[in-house]
């Protein structure tokens, strides 16, 4: 059986499902540098701490590895985690093949630069996409990409496994040849959100009545936090354009900009807009059940969008910006939805009223969604590791 040691910041509720898939069919050992997501850490991004409700660690095999910096919340800092243990991790376990998650944290590249001593094969994994490294500049950003062209990649890593094409694409730009590229799609639990969504088809009102939303009124859903680069204040101006009582924008997260959301909200007598709070795992499926149309308007830092999948599992038409990593791969262009230029808020607009008003092309586009989005699963993932495993190019 095919051995494979990966490493990971801490627990995630989208990687959980994958661990036990590949946990049935390869010999998978999991260490984490942090049990931030278990023990309910303040989340920078939402500002509340944050314990999911999902089971995040049966069904594979894993550790924690002592982090020596002081606990507290990870942010994507270089010394958030310092885990020495990685060294002893990665010599016991030499002769698996190495997966590491970027190279944010500094024991990440602990991680990379002693699977390389001890003569392991590294892959990578990272989400970056083209479209948005390309728009950043400055001294940092050059002398990370010689690190990454001229080191990292050309005598580091061994394979890097991309989730989508403007992340393929980020790999080709840094010299990755095609040979060392696996398809590996940034996926959540489709098996699950769509049995959810059987489940939950005919229960709609309960959503309703428990935000106090009429049913006749269709609903536009945003889930997300409230931070800047996704932009939901580029949201609620097009809900301002709108200005048709026919519709409810419900938002579903939490975040660092709610009171400039809620004094938008005011200023401009807004009506029918919903600012849920916090919503775990479990719940989420209910707002994803009563949407019309799913819209995500992120800007850079948003390197794929999961709860774009998570809405395609409903059957939800799709309008998401284009700065947003999967839109590429998602959305088809008034097949399941719309894409619109990033910070455009008359196209926002103009694409939610184009769906809301269309019934015929809201179910056709919904079905779109839900095919589209069985190729961006759990499966393909584990399978694509797998025959690459088998194939013996490392």
């Amino acid at each position: 059986m095919s051995k494979i040691t990966w490493f990971l910041s801490h627990p995630i509720q989208y990687f959980a499902p994958l661990f036990r898939q590949l946990g049935k069919e390869t010999e998978l050992s999991v260490f984490y540098y942090s049990d931030s997501s278990i023990i309910g850490d303040p989340d920078k991004g939402f500002g509340v701490p944050v314990k999911w409700d999902t089971d995040l660690l049966s069904g594979y095999k894993f550790k924690f590895i002592k982090n020596y910096v002081k606990r507290r919340p990870l942010n994507n800092g270089f010394f958030d985690v310092f885990n020495p243990g990685v060294v002893k991790a990665i010599w016991r376990h030499r002769r698996a093949i190495v997966i590491v998650n970027g190279w944010s944290y500094s024991s990440d590249i602990m991680v990379i630069l002693f699977s390389k001593i001890f003569g392991c094969k590294v892959w990578l994994r990272a989400e970056s996409p083209l479209n948005q490294e390309q728009k950043k500049t400055g001294i940092k950003m050059n002398l990370k990409r010689f690190f990454l062209k001229n080191m990292l990649f050309r005598f580091f890593i061994n394979r890097c496994l991309y989730i989508g094409t403007e992340n393929r694409k980020f790999f080709e730009y840094y010299g990755v040849s095609s040979e060392r590229l696996t398809f590996t799609p940034y996926a959540v639990d489709n098996d699950y959100f769509s049995l959810r969504a059987r489940e939950l088809q005919a229960n709609g009102k309960d959503v309703r009545t428990r935000l106090g939303i009429p049913a006749e009124k269709k609903i536009i859903l945003y889930s997300g936090k409230y931070i800047q680069k996704k932009n939901p204040l580029d949201l609620l101006k097009a809900f301002q354009l709108l200005n048709c009582d026919r519709y409810a924008l419900v938002m579903v997260g939490e975040g660092e900009m709610r009171k400039k959301m809620e004094r938008f909200i005011s200023e401009n007598h807004l009506k029918l807009v919903y600012l849920t709070g916090f919503v775990n795992q479990s719940e989420i499926p209910f707002y994803y059940s009563v949407a019309d149309v799913f819209v995500m308007c992120s800007g850079i830092g948003e390197t794929w969008g999961l709860a774009v999948n998570e809405a395609m599992n409903f059957s939800k038409p799709l309008i998401i910006s284009d700065t947003t990593g999967c839109s590429v791969d998602l959305v088809k262009q008034g097949q399941n939805g719309f894409v619109f230029p990033e910070g455009d808020i008359e196209s926002l607009a103009g694409y939610i009223k184009e769906v809301l008003e269309n019934e015929s092309f809201q179910m056709k586009a919904g079905a779109s969604s839900a095919e589209i989005v069985r190729n961006f699963s759990i499966n393909v993932v584990s399978d694509n590791i797998k025959r690459q495993l088998a194939g013996g190019k490392n």
